[in-house]
C-alpha cells in the first residue's frame, strides 16, 4: 500500500453545536497594595486638582482652547493598575495607552487617559466615594480596586505617548518621520487632525491606516513640534517612530546560458487558464524573462505609484518570481523530469526605485494598496500574496505595529469579508558578526516587522546546503550543519512566550554561509539557491538566499495546494502547510536537551517554528495515513441578560478507523491536530489583558481521552454541561501532547499526540470552543455577534506500511471507492 496517494477528506462540518462557557473562571484580579483610606484619598484628590491647574496654566501659555486634558495614572512599583476603571466612553473619557516602566519589583504600570473638561469632576467623585462610602453587600469602600491601585496622578507630557523602550527614539531638533496614532478612526477626527497639521505646516506621508478605535498618520516632526501637537490636539493616543525597510543586496552571477532556460521550458507545461495566482509585493518583476513571460501577463504588472513604473530596478522582485514559479529552480535545471506550473504570477511594486529612495513610510498603507491593485485587475482569482520586505529596527518584540496590524486587517476581511493568505519573510540576521556567533546570534535577532502579524504565514530559513566546490575556498566549512537552522534566520526566542504568536511558523531552504581561517566569513554561491535575474541581457540566473528565498518557496507550495484543492480556504492553506511541518533531527539536536520536556519544545517552536513542511503530505494521504479537514464557522459570543458571553462550541464525532486502530494494539501511532483562523486586529497600545486585547476572538481545541465518554468530555470543556463542582478533567488522550498549552498563542494552534493505537481508537471527539477577544470585551464596537471562520485539520499516521487507515473512513463518509491520485 505504500506509494498510493489519496485526496484529503473534507468533512461537512461539526457533528453538533451547543452553548459553551469556558470552565476556567475569569482572570486573576490585579495585585493592589494596602492603603490608608483617608491619607490615600486625600493625596489623590490634591494630585488631580493640581493636574487641572497645571493644564489650565499650560493652555494659557500656548493660547489654545482645548476640550479636555491628558492625564497619567501611575501604579505602585511592583503592583498593577486597574485599567478597566480608567475609561468611560459614555462620559467621553478614553484610555489612550498603557505602558510599563522599570523591571521586576520596581516595575510600574502607567496609563494615559483623555478627560473632557465637562467631566473634570469624574475621578474626583470616584475618589470622594472611595473616602466616604461603602458597598452595602461587601462593606468595602466604593471604587476600592481602582483607587487603591493608583499611586500617583500627573499631567501627561509628550513622553507619555511613547512606549518606555522607545524614549531614546524621540526626535530632537532634526525632524524625523513619526507614526501618530489617533484615538478614533472616525473621519471627523482624522479631518480635524489634518487641519491642525496644515495650520502648523507639518509635512505628512501618503496614506492613513484605520483600525478599531485608532487611525495612523505618518508625519515629519521634531521634538518641539511633537510637544506642540500634544498641547493643541485632543485626539492623540500614541507616537511611534516610523519604520524603514531593509535593503537587499544580491551578488549576481553571469555564468548561466540561455540554452539551459530553453531546455527547461521544453519540459515545462504551463496552465495558461490557471485561476490560482501568487501576487508578489516587492520591487517589481521583469516580465520579459523567458522563464517568467508565459506566466505573467502585462496586465498583471502593477505599481502603487505610476511614477515608479512596474520594472524591477534592483532584482529582488524577479528573484522572488523565479522561485515562486519553479520552487527549487536549481533542482529543476539539474533534472530531466517534467515540470508543471498550475498557477500564474502577479506583481505589485510597493518599493520606490533605488535603495536611497526608501524613507520611512506608512508601509501598511503601501502593502494594502499593492493588494488592492492586483485584486481590482483580477477579482476572481484564488490568490496567495507573498512579501519579503521587512523593517529591521528591533523595536516591536512581538508587539503589533501599524504594518503588521494592517496585514491582520486585510487578511481578516475586516472591510470586505474577503479572507487572504499572506506569506511574509521572517527577516534576516545582521551579517558577518552574527554569523560568527551562530546559532546563539539567531536567538537574539528577532523576527522583523511585519512578521509578527498574527494571520500571516511567517517563513524562516533552514538549510541542507553544505557542499563547497569553489577551489578558492579550501579550508572553509559551512557554518550551519545539514538540516540545521540557516545562519540567516531570525527567531522569536526573546518574545513573551505566553502573549505573542509562534513565529516563524515554518522554515524552508534559505542557504548557508562559509566560515574559514581566522573566523573569516564568505558568502559563497555554492551555498545559495538559484533564481531568475532581472536583466536577462546580462544573465539568466542569479543566486538567492535567506528568508526571502524561503518565503518565495512557501508561496510556491501554497499555490500547489490551492491548485490541488480549489475548495480550500486561505485559513486551510496556512493550516495544511503548518500541519505537515516537521523538525529535522539536526534542529532537535541543536536546540532540544537530552532530557526534553514540554518547555523544551515550546522553546524550539520560537526558533524553528513547527519545522520544515512536506509538500507531498500537504497534497495527499497515503493509505496508512488519514487527513480530515473541516471548514466552517461559529458564533463565539452572544448577549445574555445585558452581558456579552461566550456562546458556541463545535463538537466533532470524527469518522474514525477504530477497528483498525484496535487491531494495531500497542503499536505507537501519531495524531496531529491543527486549528487555523484569522483574527481582526485591535493594535492600539492599551495593554494586552482584560478588555483591551489585540485579537477580536480566539479559538481552542480539545480531544477526548482514552475511555472518556462524550458527556464527560463535554463536561470537561463546557461548564453548562457539568454538574456543580464536577472536576474539569485532563487535557486530552492520556495527556500525551507534545506542546500542550504553549500552542495557545496567535491564531494557529498545532499539536502532536503520540501513543498506542489502542488508546487512540476511542479518542475521536474533538471540541472547538471560543476564548475571550475584543469582539466580546469591546462590545460597543458592535461586532460582538459576528461569526468567525476556522479550519480544523486532524490526521493519523501509522508506521506500519501495509495497514489501511484511509479506506474505512472514506467508506464511513460515503466515498465508497477512494480515488487514487495519479502523479505527473
Amino acid at each position: 500500500m505504500a506509494g498510493e496517494h489519496y485526496r484529503h477528506i473534507f468533512l461537512p462540518g461539526p457533528t453538533r453545536t451547543q452553548e459553551f462557557t469556558n470552565p476556567r473562571h475569569g482572570g486573576s484580579a490585579p495585585r493592589i497594595p494596602a492603603r490608608d483610606r483617608v491619607q490615600h484619598s486625600d493625596y489623590l484628590r490634591r494630585q488631580i486638582e493640581s493636574v487641572w491647574r497645571d493644564f489650565e496654566q499650560r493652555q494659557a501659555v500656548v493660547h489654545v482652547e482645548r476640550h479636555g486634558a491628558y492625564i497619567d495614572f501611575v501604579s505602585e512599583p511592583g503592583f498593577e493598575l486597574a485599567i478597566q476603571g480608567l475609561e468611560s466612553l459614555r462620559s467621553g473619557i478614553r484610555l489612550l495607552n498603557v505602558r510599563k516602566e522599570g523591571a521586576d519589583e520596581h516595575e510600574r504600570t502607567l496609563a494615559t487617559v483623555y478627560v473632557p473638561h465637562s467631566r473634570r469632576g469624574y475621578f474626583l467623585e470616584k475618589i470622594r466615594a472611595y473616602a466616604d462610602e461603602v458597598v452595602r453587600r461587601s462593606g468595602l469602600p466604593k471604587n476600592k480596586k481602582l483607587i487603591e491601585s493608583i499611586s500617583d496622578i500627573r499631567r501627561s507630557v509628550m513622553e507619555s505617548f511613547w512606549r518606555s523602550d522607545e524614549r531614546t527614539l524621540i526626535p530632537a531638533d532634526e525632524p524625523r518621520w513619526v507614526e501618530t496614532w489617533l484615538s478614533s478612526d472616525r473621519q471627523e477626527v482624522i479631518d480635524r487632525f489634518h487641519a491642525l497639521l496644515a495650520q502648523l505646516r507639518i509635512e505628512t506621508a501618503e496614506g492613513v491606516l484605520r483600525f478599531p478605535e485608532r487611525a495612523v498618520q505618518v508625519i515629519l516632526v521634531n521634538r518641539a513640534q511633537l510637544e506642540d501637537l500634544v498641547d493643541r490636539s485632543d485626539d492623540i493616543a500614541e507616537f511611534r517612530l516610523a519604520k524603514e525597510v531593509a535593503s537587499f543586496f544580491i551578488q549576481l552571477e553571469n555564468r548561466d546560458q540561455i540554452e539551459r532556460v530553453r531546455e527547461l521550458l521544453t519540459r515545462t507545461s504551463i496552465d495558461v487558464r490557471a485561476d490560482v495566482s501568487v501576487a508578489i509585493l516587492d520591487s517589481g518583476v521583469n516580465g520579459g524573462h523567458l522563464l517568467i513571460r508565459p506566466s505573467l501577463d502585462d496586465g498583471d504588472l502593477h505599481t502603487v505609484n505610476t511614477e515608479w513604473g512596474t520594472h524591477d530596478y534592483g532584482g529582488h522582485g524577479t528573484l522572488m518570481a523565479g522561485t515562486v514559479l519553479y520552487g527549487d529552480l536549481l533542482a529543476a535545471l539539474n533534472s530531466n523530469a517534467a515540470v508543471r506550473i498550475s498557477h500564474r504570477l502577479e506583481s505589485a511594486k510597493i518599493l520606490p526605485p533605488g535603495p536611497d529612495q526608501n524613507p520611512p513610510r506608512l508601509w501598511g498603507y503601501y502593502t494594502a494598496q499593492g493588494i488592492s491593485r492586483v485584486e481590482i485587475q483580477a477579482p476572481g482569482r484564488k490568490r496567495i500574496i507573498c512579501m519579503a520586505v521587512t523593517s529591521t529596527d528591533y523595536r516591536d518584540r512581538g508587539r503589533p505595529s501599524s504594518w503588521s496590524g494592517e496585514i491582520d486587517r486585510v487578511t481578516s476581511g475586516f472591510d470586505d469579508e474577503v479572507r487572504r493568505l499572506i506569506v511574509v519573510s521572517a527577516g534576516n540576521v545582521a551579517g558577518s558578526d552574527d554569523f560568527r556567533l551562530y546559532p546563539e546570534a539567531n536567538l537574539t535577532n528577532e523576527i522583523h516587522d511585519p512578521g509578527q502579524a498574527w494571520n500571516a504565514l511567517t517563513v524562516g530559513a533552514y538549510t541542507e546546503k553544505t557542499r563547497i566546490t569553489d577551489p578558492q575556498l579550501h579550508g572553509y566549512t559551512p557554518i550551519a550543519p545539514a538540516g540545521g537552522l540557516s545562519p540567516f534566520s531570525t527567531t522569536s526566542s526573546t518574545w513573551a512566550a505566553r502573549i505573542w504568536p509562534i513565529k516563524p511558523e515554518i522554515l524552508l531552504e534559505g542557504g548557508n554561509v562559509a566560515k574559514g581561517p581566522n573566523d573569516s566569513i564568505f558568502d559563497t554561491e555554492d551555498l545559495k539557491l538559484l533564481s531568475t535575474y532581472h536583466d536577462p541581457q546580462t544573465a539568466q540566473f542569479a543566486s538567492f538566499e535567506a528568508t526571502s528565498a524561503a518565503a518565495a518557496q512557501a508561496a510556491w507550495m501554497a499555490a500547489q495546494i490551492q491548485a490541488q484543492y480549489p475548495e480550500a480556504w486561505p485559513e486551510t492553506l496556512r493550516a495544511l502547510i503548518v500541519h505537515v511541518a516537521e523538525w529535522t533531527d539536526t534542529m532537535k539536536a541543536q536546540f532540544i536537551p537530552a532530557q526534553p520536556n514540554r518547555g523544551s519544545y515550546a522553546k524550539l517552536l520560537r526558533i524553528c517554528g513547527y519545522g520544515v513542511p512536506d509538500l507531498e503530505r500537504a497534497l495527499y494521504c497515503a493509505a496508512n495515513s488519514l487527513t480530515l479537514i473541516s471548514q466552517t464557522d461559529l458564533q463565539p459570543y452572544d448577549q445574555r441578560d445585558g452581558r456579552r458571553v461566550t456562546r458556541d462550541m463545535h463538537l466533532y464525532s470524527l469518522p474514525w478507523p477504530s477497528e483498525v486502530l484496535r487491531e494495531l494494539g500497542e503499536t505507537e501511532v501519531r495524531m496531529r491536530v491543527t486549528l487555523s483562523y484569522f483574527i481582526e486586529p485591535g493594535p492600539g497600545e492599551i495593554g494586552w489583558q482584560d478588555r483591551y486585547r489585540y485579537p477580536s476572538h480566539a479559538l481552542r481545541f480539545a480531544v477526548n481521552g482514552p475511555g472518556e465518554i462524550e458527556d464527560d468530555f463535554v463536561g470537561r470543556i463546557n461548564r453548562l454541561a457539568r454538574d456543580e463542582g464536577e472536576h474539569p478533567g485532563t487535557e486530552g488522550p492520556g495527556d500525551r501532547w507534545l506542546i500542550g498549552d504553549a500552542r495557545n498563542v496567535g491564531s494557529i494552534h498545532s499539536d502532536i499526540w503520540q501513543g498506542s493505537a489502542a488508546d487512540l481508537a476511542a479518542s475521536n471527539l474533538v471540541g472547538v470552543y471560543p476564548a475571550v477577544g475584543w469582539w466580546r470585551e469591546r462590545h460597543y464596537l458592535g461586532r460582538w455577534n459576528r461569526r468567525c471562520r476556522y479550519s480544523l485539520i486532524v490526521s493519523i499516521e501509522s508506521p506500519v506500511q501495509d495497514v489501511d487507515i484511509y479506506t474505512p473512513v472514506a467508506i464511513q463518509i460515503g466515498l465508497t471507492v477512494p480515488i487514487e491520485i495519479l502523479l505527473t
